[in-house]
């Protein structure tokens, strides 16, 4: 009786602290909680106000996306932080008398302004009083960003930190390889230092065709890069000599998987918001794409362990009423709109897949500083089903799996014509049989 008393407790000592269901553990860990203990958070990743090149000031944008349902914001002004005083003239900021006359209806008795040569000036918000503000607990929530802007020759180099506690200035380097994993590295660092959350991820890869597959599939420290951003000029799609983003991310997953022995990379879709006084036109304008995050509570510390773990989907348009792994499968999905169709795609390499890529050569026969050509097969479809939901069996042979679904409907601002509204599953890895 003992020994079974004993051996009860434990059970239920077990149960109370739910031993088994780390939050920071691998992707599918966080499904293991019961359903109720998690909550899905819609937010974006990537966002710019007056403090940099935006046109609008803090408090409007992060009214704005709390009006629209967002459940989290992320600030990511270039290479500053909005925490010192700083006054601005009106008429000379990218929002001029719009966004002031926005400024003065949304916040009328909020506005810190002085006339100086006879000129309008308002003092910026900072984000702490911002925060103070507009969040909401358990229902809105500013994060703290920093949009870490460098560069390699004529490579502009972007990577977002999201919860930074201190300006992160740009380390550059002697390739863009390393100019990118010196930042990382950089926020790394901060991160252990301040014993606060936070990750760093890649912004828009394609910007200037600046990074290749090559340079980001070698990344330490960073498992995060936008495969849908929102800006007109990122280039998602690519072109006949630049690879798109999503073939991208599927020779990096393959190259990390199959050859380099690290981690996941994981796909996000952002808005790069800079304009929000003509929505809809062709500007980089907010709401054309984020990201759904499952996790026990609205705070940057559940928020990022979600996020480290895979455990969110990436959206343009299209909603999940759900989506999971087991051992033996991965299931998706769709909560559907009227009047649309469904098209919802497993794509995965096989790890017998050929790795080796070709350089693409100028006219000259020289080398070009893109991503190289690959077989076919990286990244190929495994699986196609028209409809609302579906499931793949994984035969044991991929190296990874993720997901897509592309809606019938166009997307209703889209970053690039023709875009269609779509949703990425994130990828995972499957256990060799």
């Amino acid at each position: 009786m003992p020994r079974l008393f004993l051996l009860l407790l434990l059970v239920a000592v077990l149960a109370l602290t739910g031993f088994g269901l780390n939050m920071s553990g691998s992707p599918g860990e966080l499904a293991a909680q019961s359903p109720k203990s998690l909550t899905w958070y819609k937010g974006n990743l990537h966002t710019h106000s007056h403090w940099s090149d935006g046109d609008d000031y803090l408090e409007n944008i992060a009214l704005w996306y709390r009006d629209q349902g967002y459940e989290f914001l992320v600030f990511t002004d270039h290479n500053v932080l909005a925490d010192s005083e700083k006054w601005v003239v009106v008429e000379k900021t990218k929002g001029g008398q719009k966004a002031y006359e926005k400024l003065q209806a949304n916040f009328p008795d909020w506005i810190d302004e002085r006339t100086v040569d006879v000129q309008l000036q308002i003092r910026l918000r900072k984000f702490d009083e911002v925060v103070a503000k507009l969040d909401v607990p358990d229902s809105f929530l500013l994060i703290q960003g920093e949009e870490i802007s460098d560069s390699f020759h004529r490579h502009p180099i972007h990577m977002n930190v999201s919860n930074v506690q201190e300006l992160v200035v740009p380390r550059h380097g002697d390739s863009v390889f390393e100019t990118m994993q010196n930042n990382v590295d950089a926020v790394v660092s901060q991160r252990k230092l301040t014993g606060q959350p936070m990750i760093i991820h890649l912004n828009h890869p394609n910007f200037g065709y600046a990074v290749s597959a090559e340079d980001i599939m070698k990344l330490q420290g960073e498992k995060f890069f936008e495969v849908y951003n929102g800006h007109p000029g990122v280039h998602n799609t690519g072109d006949e000599t630049h690879a798109s983003t999503e073939r991208i991310w599927d020779i990096v997953l393959s190259q990390r998987l199959g050859r380099l022995d690290l981690p996941l990379m994981y796909g996000l879709a952002v808005d790069d918001g800079h304009n929000y006084h003509s929505i809809p036109s062709r500007a980089s304008e907010p709401g054309r794409g984020w990201v759904m995050v499952q996790a026990a509570s609205l705070t940057p510390k559940s928020l990022i362990e979600s996020l480290e773990s895979g455990q969110f989907y990436a959206s343009s348009g299209v909603t999940l009423a759900s989506f999971g792994h087991t051992e033996k499968e991965m299931s998706v999905e769709v909560q559907p709109e009227p009047g649309e169709t469904y098209t919802i795609e497993f794509i995965g390499t096989d790890r017998d897949t050929p790795l080796d890529g070709e350089p693409i050569l100028n006219d000259d026969g020289e080398p070009l500083a893109v991503t190289h050509r690959y077989s076919p097969k990286i990244g190929r479809v495994l699986q196609t089903t028209e409809g609302t939901s579906a499931t793949y069996e994984f035969q044991g042979t991929e190296l990874y799996v993720r997901a897509k679904v592309t809606s019938s409907a166009d997307h209703n601002n889209p970053s690039e014509i023709g875009d269609k509204k779509s949703a990425w599953v994130q990828p995972v890895t499957i256990p060799a049989r």
